[in-house]
């Protein structure tokens, strides 16, 4: 079962629930985020509550895809509640990538940091369950104001150096009142990063994801299969200029997603009642890898059969602020 949300005609939401190729709008629902915190509030199974509601006005929704009404699949009504945040160098096949463009001079350490982190996760991030592993490469991208939508532009910032794709999971979470970590389900992401600033040197990998990001367009509900298989493509002019398959679910991975969710929401910060995380788990696929340099135009794709539609957002560049730099102001 899949859940997605549109725009109806006057500008509010709906959420659709579809199976198979069966698509309908929800029965007395206002938000998926009205859903998901009923579903966390009274711990219910979120299909019963759906089963419940029942199912309204049939959609064609790659139809409203294309005409730009369906949004994110969840949204806070305030942005700053929302998170988006991911990990690195979980996926097998991810440290070469990430290996290449952290390359130390001759002469130093063989392995480079990535390296090492890679390693560790092979030798500890799936530990039995109930207990904690290694803990991951984690980063921080932004809140609800740097979500975009499917079919929308992701922008690089004007001084960025790179806008490159990364086709990924996201796990999709509401923390219920008790401060309890309640998963939604499961959605295609694009993580969108500057891997040209990140190969400079690894200190500023946190520079490099303070990027916007897009996920959806449906969340899958339940379990996540362990082996994903997907693709992720870049057209220039209505061409393919890059396409590979990306790989991903714990047959693919180094750690276990409860690892990786118990390194995020151990921080009681990321456990404050009513918001919403958008967490990110990495991948092993990378246009720039192999030397791919994206332009603004771009159309970034990414599909994977058990996800639904395929999230497209082309690539955009923000003009140049008047100021050279950002002055702040004494008070």
């Amino acid at each position: 079962m899949l859940l997605s949300q549109i725009t109806r005609p006057d500008g509010s939401l709906a959420v659709v629930v579809r199976a198979g190729s069966e698509a309908a709008i929800l029965r007395g629902t206002a938000s998926t985020y009205d859903l998901a915190q009923e579903a966390a509030t009274t711990r219910r199974p979120i299909a019963a509550i759906i089963a419940e509601r029942g199912m309204g006005e049939a959609v064609d929704l790659p139809s409203l895809l294309a005409e730009g009404r369906v949004t994110l699949p969840i949204i806070h009504p305030d942005p700053a509640h929302m998170h988006l945040t991911g990990t690195g160098l979980t996926h097998l096949g991810s440290a070469s990538a990430r290996d290449a463009m952290h390359a130390k001079l001759a002469g130093t350490e063989t392995l480079t940091d990535s390296m090492k982190m890679f390693r560790m996760g092979l030798e500890g991030g799936r530990p039995a369950p109930g207990t904690p592993g290694v803990q991951p490469e984690w980063f921080y991208k932004g809140n609800g104001t740097t979500a975009i939508a499917p079919g929308q532009p992701l922008t690089m910032p004007a001084f960025a150096e790179d806008g490159g794709e990364e086709p990924e999971l996201a796990g999709i979470y509401i923390i219920a009142p008790d401060g309890t970590p309640c998963r939604l389900g499961w959605a295609l992401a694009n993580e969108f990063s500057d891997h040209v600033t990140e190969r400079v040197n690894y200190l500023w990998l946190a520079h490099s994801k303070l990027r916007e990001a897009s996920f959806g367009p449906e969340i899958l509900l339940g379990d996540l299969p362990a082996d994903v298989q997907g693709t992720s493509r870049i057209r220039r002019d209505g061409a393919v200029i890059w396409e590979k398959p990306f790989l991903s679910g714990e047959a693919n991975m180094s750690h276990t997603m409860a690892n990786l969710e118990h390194h995020h929401f151990k921080y009681d910060l990321f456990r404050r009642p009513g918001d919403v995380h958008v967490h990110m788990f990495g991948t092993a696929t990378l246009s720039f890898a192999d030397g791919i340099s994206t332009r603004p135009g771009d159309m970034f794709e990414i599909e994977a059969p058990p996800f639904g539609l395929p999230l497209k957002n082309p690539l955009a560049k923000a003009t140049a602020p008047a100021a050279a730099t950002v002055a702040v102001h004494t008070l």
